[in-house]
């Protein structure tokens, strides 16, 4: 595999630091970090949560984009999906020629079309076991980006199915970090896995775990999240908790603590051990942007902007974390959602809801709170801190 299949970078990161920058920094947001993440404007004040935008693993992958580029400059690069959730990124990586593949409506990557004289770019969410071994055989040079606390939830998983146990993951099925997490069990015979998506899905599980029952109902239910040929009387009596990275960290802890106490309630507290396994793969950053954006809710706001892709679940949970503190919130996409000719803001109300608009956001809002998911550069945050001025009828701060 040596010689076709990178993971370390090509130490060129000297070479592309400053088109890095020139793409995505902002002496704006650098200004309020100096300034106790804390910028006035005219009437208006705006705090920035302490923990923002891009996490370590998204800097790792975006740069080793920008290396492979460097590296390769007279070979086709193709990228397996997006290398992270943010628009204005994957925007500009195909300005620089970079080619994206994405599935088609059977679920499935086409990768006919790819030859070994092919460059290809894996993503920081990862990609499936079936898909890199088709990779593989195709003979592409591989840049893998795969972010590494992705890599600690996958060695999680592998272990599970290796002793036996059915990976539980907390996440969303269809989201591509899950699809990559759960398909490391096919690495052993009899591997199995089973994806809940947030607590009311957890609890019929668990009901099912403790009761039992017949499993045609739920099974329906589970019909997309669960691997091939999924028992759920032959294979809930062994399980070990995961989750998406990118998901709420205290939900997820609670869907551990949950499907613990049923497995105490079905086989006893003596006998847990032979049934339940639970994980230590909370992700830093999301847990670090979480707590931030919890900390900046401690001081009176009178509204809160999210900054960052609609498909992006870490900037969605930030999102409703700030919904739930009762704080009026618009999550949008990007800076150009604040609309400068007519002062509206179109954003996104709850998780996969359509995008709307609104025309009297700004009201008489003076405090302004502000966070951007792990995909977000600095500077549309910056960009989204200025528009609003100018809808506001303030001066905008200069960069």
């Amino acid at each position: 595999m040596e010689g076709t299949y990178f993971r370390k970078g090509f130490g060129l990161r000297a070479a592309i630091e400053g088109q890095i920058a020139g793409d995505y920094h902002s002496g704006l947001v650098e200004a309020m970090r100096a300034n106790d993440y804390r910028l006035d404007a005219g009437r208006l004040s705006f705090r920035l949560a302490r923990e923002f935008g891009f996490c370590y693993g998204v800097d790792r992958a975006v740069e080793y984009a920008y290396e492979t580029r460097r590296k390769f400059p007279a070979h086709q690069l193709t990228l397996v999906g997006e290398i992270i959730h943010n628009p204005h990124v994957n925007s500009r990586l195909r300005q620089m020629g970079i080619e994206f593949v994405f599935r088609g409506a059977d679920g499935q990557f086409d990768f006919s079309s790819l030859t070994p004289e092919h460059v290809v770019i894996m993503p920081a969410f990862g990609v499936t076991v079936a898909d890199f071994a088709q990779l593989r055989a195709i003979g592409c040079v591989l840049v893998d980006t795969t972010c590494g606390s992705v890599l600690n939830v996958w060695k999680r998983v592998e272990s599970y199915a290796r002793d036996g146990f059915t990976a539980v993951i907390h996440g969303k099925h269809y989201h591509e970090e899950t699809k990559a997490t759960a398909s490391q069990v096919t690495k052993y015979p009899g591997g199995r896995y089973l994806v809940v998506f947030d607590m009311a899905e957890a609890r019929l599980v668990c009901d099912y775990i403790e009761r039992g029952g017949e499993a045609g109902e739920i099974a329906q239910r589970f019909a997309n999240a669960v691997s091939p040929g999924f028992d759920f009387e032959r294979d809930l009596t062994r399980v070990g908790l995961a989750n998406q990275t990118t998901m709420l960290s205290s939900e997820s802890l609670a869907i551990a603590l949950e499907f613990r106490r049923s497995m105490v309630v079905r086989y006893g507290e003596a006998a847990i051990g032979e049934h339940f396994r639970t994980f230590d793969t909370i992700c830093s950053a999301t847990q670090e942007r979480q707590d931030a954006v919890v900390k900046l809710l401690e001081q009176p706001l009178d509204l809160m902007v999210v900054v960052g892709g609609y498909n992006s679940s870490n900037t969605t949970h930030l999102a409703a974390l700030c919904r739930s503190r009762g704080v009026p919130t618009y999550h949008i996409e990007d800076a150009t959602a604040v609309d400068v000719e007519t002062g509206r803001i179109r954003y996104q109300p709850s998780v996969k809801a359509a995008e709307i608009t609104a025309g009297d956001w700004i009201r008489d809002a003076r405090v302004i709170g502000i966070t951007a998911g792990a995909s977000t550069p600095n500077n549309k945050i910056g960009e989204t801190i200025v528009r609003t001025c100018v809808v506001a009828g303030v001066d905008p701060p200069l960069p």
